[in-house]
């Protein structure tokens, strides 16, 4: 296992980390402009990134554990200790580019996930506060045959939000 190795799943890391800042992202689009109806599309693709994401994160940390051998360092090393214990040449400077590049799309993942999920709460609110106020209860007829309930309008619910 060798820092080129190492390299090139943090780039492939690096790629997957921005899909899921688009699929995010895309998903926020889809909140945002209440098309609801793709949104269980769009959370199963953020899902299987993730997946890849975990499986590639684990090759990485085989890989950083070698490589982290063979530099002379414990085999747990991070990414940071990796890239100040590099030999001398390019891996020291390439190994902290990808640890910059990785640290900021993780802060814009947490960043457009927060939003996400104040959407989804408004949204949630939303849909309680509407099925409160929805009288689901059955009517009933008093002695004289008049109704006890339903004298409210009718009401319309799409069933897709």
């Amino acid at each position: 296992m060798s820092a080129q190795d190492l390299s090139a799943l943090l780039w492939q890391e690096r790629e997957l980390l921005e899909l899921l800042v688009f699929k995010l992202e895309e998903e926020q689009l889809l909140l945002t402009s209440g098309k609801t109806r793709w949104l269980h599309y769009a959370t199963r693709e953020v899902e299987q990134v993730l997946e890849r994401l975990r499986d590639t994160g684990l090759a990485r940390a085989v890989h950083a554990s070698g490589v982290a051998t063979e530099w002379g360092i414990h085999d747990g090393a991070s990414l940071r200790e990796l890239a100040a214990a590099a030999p001398e040449g390019p891996w020291g400077e390439l190994l902290a580019d990808h640890l910059r590049a990785m640290t900021v799309l993780v802060a814009q993942i947490a960043a457009v996930r927060d939003s996400n999920q104040q959407f989804l709460r408004a949204a949630s609110r939303s849909t309680q506060e509407t099925l409160a106020g929805i009288n689901t209860g059955a009517g009933t007829y008093a002695a004289d045959g008049v109704t006890t309930q339903g004298h409210g309008r009718p009401t319309l619910l799409n069933k897709d939000l």
